[in-house]
């Protein structure tokens, strides 16, 4: 696909790949091979008939592509550009046993982008009014989801998000390069076009508590996604310059950073940037920090390349704009100057030993082999936790021993009745399309529950285990 050249992108915050162009798209979808029983649809956590919509490109029908997407995935142009579509449904591609699976993403992308920039977009006909209602806490990929399909059922449903404008994590955390935010706002529309109401600064356990939304709604679902950041808790983090990836990419994305002062959100200017972990959200730091003007930007992962999390695009794009991947590298100390400004940092080097948990070998410290090196910001990306917020206020709704809110696999119910959760709060910080599954899964349940229909019966038991050995 087509994108900006690396020295050009590396300087601005417009988006990184083109886009297909027609000729281009129909090309690509010429290579599907149509299967009988298709992988691919197992591979979607949303279930899209993807198939069926290359199909509809191919033949030039692309605005019928995009409806057909919509069927199942109510945000397709935001799926189609940040998804890890190379872990799932293009991992599974018969086309790719022998030659690169089809690029359903960019397809995927390619018609939602096309149904938007020609007019095109239909709102589908929705079910009669049921006369319930449904509250949405968050307005995150998951809870857009959830009320995106509750409203097509026909149900009144009204997000109540705490920030000041929609999206979470698409608003917030990925930035204008991967991701503009023309393009949410837009997913976003079609959202509220179906009859959603959103009401902004709205933080559920202070504006108000879950149990009084069950006073006034017949189910609530809880989306308020994994924002609470984690540190590495070694000495030094807490000088000036150490930064949590929340609220140096919430800085630049939400509040618009990057564009100070026509925005009045200021953000640091670093000449030498330090970024600790290797996933999508280090990525998306580290490229932030280049274009914010850093002369240069490292990213500290104590293991190697092969088991970095983060999508092989974004390290490829990362690495083509000049980031530098320190590898086996942990961070022990962060050095200060006299005014408690960050002066640099004190690194070990690490081997891989055996796999622990994850898989992936665990990295273990080369004894005598510490080093420094110079850096003015540290941004510290590891990992969230689960926003505590909702789960301290509610009572009777259980949590795990890391605050994740628990709730069933197959109906997305959490141990308060009328009360279901997805996304990040529930499995902690994972993709915008696994947040997206469990949403579709949730508005099945909630309308179940509200219109008194049983859930159905589980499997037997015989089955159930068939079904895991096949997995």
């Amino acid at each position: 696909m087509p994108e900006q050249d690396p020295d050009i992108r590396r300087h601005n915050f417009e988006e990184v790949p083109f886009g297909y162009t027609p000729e281009l798209a129909q090309l690509e979808a010429e290579r599907c091979l149509f299967c009988k029983k298709p992988k691919c649809i197992e591979g979607c956590p949303v279930n899209i008939d993807i198939p069926a919509f290359i199909r509809l490109i191919k033949d030039g029908d692309f605005s019928g592509a995009a409806r057909k997407i919509k069927e199942e995935n109510t945000l397709p142009a935001i799926c189609g550009r940040v998804c890890p579509q190379e872990e799932q449904c293009e991992i599974v591609c018969v086309t790719g046993i022998k030659d690169t699976p089809v690029a359903i993403g960019r397809l995927e992308r390619f018609a939602a982008d096309y149904e938007r920039e020609n007019n095109l977009i239909e709102i589908p006909d929705k079910a009669p009014a049921t006369g319930k209602k449904a509250a949405i806490v968050g307005a995150g990929p998951a809870g857009l989801t959830v009320a995106g399909e509750l409203a097509k059922l026909g149900h009144e449903v009204t997000i109540y998000e705490a920030l000041h404008q929609p999206g979470g994590v698409l608003m917030y955390g990925i930035p204008e390069f991967r991701l503009p935010k023309a393009i949410v706002n837009s997913e976003v529309e079609y959202v509220k076009k179906l009859g959603v109401k959103i009401v902004y600064n709205a933080v559920i356990g202070r504006y108000m508590a879950v149990d009084d939304l069950l006073q006034d709604y017949d189910s609530v679902f809880l989306g308020t996604g994994a924002g609470l950041p984690y540190f590495m808790n070694i000495p030094g983090e807490n000088l000036n310059g150490v930064y949590s990836a929340n609220e140096y990419l919430t800085r630049s994305n939400l509040m618009k950073a990057y564009r100070f002062p026509e925005y009045d959100t200021p953000i640091i200017k670093s000449k030498k940037v330090a970024v600790l972990g290797g996933g999508n959200v280090a990525m998306d730091s580290a490229r932030t920090a280049m274009r914010l003007g850093a002369e240069e930007v490292s990213i500290i992962y104590r293991r190697s390349r092969k088991e970095m999390p983060a999508r092989i695009e974004e390290v490829h794009h990362a690495e083509e704009e000049g980031i530098i991947l320190e590898l086996l590298t942990n961070p022990i100390e962060i050095y200060g100057d006299e005014d408690g400004w960050v002066t640099g940092m004190k690194c070990l080097r690490m081997e891989l030993g055996e796999p622990d948990a994850s898989g992936r070998r665990r990295p273990v410290p080369i004894e005598g082999s510490e080093f420094d090196i110079e850096v003015d910001t540290v941004v510290v990306s590891i990992g969230n936790g689960a926003n505590p917020l909702v789960p301290q206020t509610t009572p009777g709704l259980d949590t795990n021993k890391w605050g994740n809110i628990l709730a069933d696999d197959n109906t997305a119910a959490t141990s308060k009745p009328g009360v279901y959760a997805g996304g990040d709060i529930v499995i902690g910080a994972a993709t915008v399309i696994l947040a997206m599954g469990a949403g579709k899964i949730a508005a099945a349940a909630m309308h179940r529950y509200m219109m008194g229909i049983p859930e159905p019966e589980p499997a037997l038991e015989e089955e159930s285990s068939k079904s895991k050995k096949k997995k």
